[in-house]
């Protein structure tokens, strides 16, 4: 260890809103940063959230490199990203946040854990962050298979492809038409 204070798992944490974390798995520390950035963007007002994160490397084995995972409380907001998505040729799948999985991230020393083992990794890792969008709507993207690419492939160079910069400014775009 660096020091007697680096985080070790089993370490127990607290969030922006009060909640504990159980610190299971070091090296999923971007999801604490994230929930903290939720309930900042909660805090000061935010009627909807849109977190974009390379979030875990389970995305991408479960839905292979052509498209990324979605996640959410809002049918309606998910559906928007969604659409936005499909105009400017990026594709966001569906996942469930369903309670199979849910029990996963539960902790016997705090209130949650940071991470719900191998089993439905992305899966748990989104219903971790859902945990702290609690009374707004919220979408999450994890990106970690569309954020790269290997070799040329369509208009993207090999490298970063900017997903989902071209979905978000579209849904900005449409959600400004409508008002």
């Amino acid at each position: 260890m660096p020091s007697g204070s680096a985080q070790k798992p089993g370490d127990v944490v607290n969030a922006m809103n009060g909640m504990s974390i159980e610190v299971d798995n070091t090296d999923a520390e971007g999801r604490l940063t994230l929930a903290d950035a939720i309930c900042y963007a909660k805090t000061n007002g935010a009627t909807n959230i849109i977190d974009v994160a390379t979030l875990t490397g389970a995305a991408r084995i479960a839905l292979g490199t052509g498209q990324s995972a979605i996640f959410g409380n809002d049918e309606s907001l998910i559906s928007m990203v969604i659409d936005a998505g499909k105009k400017m040729g990026e594709v966001f799948w569906p996942l469930p946040l369903d309670e199979t999985s849910k029990i996963q991230n539960a902790s016997s020393i705090a209130d949650i854990k940071n991470t719900g083992g191998r089993s439905a990794g992305s899966i748990t890792a989104a219903h971790f962050i859902s945990e702290f969008a609690v009374g707004v709507p919220w979408v999450h993207l994890d990106i970690a298979a569309t954020s790269m690419v290997s070799s040329n492939k369509g208009w993207y160079k090999k490298g970063a492809t900017g997903v989902p910069t071209r979905t978000l400014i579209n849904l900005v775009v449409d959600l400004m038409a409508s008002k």
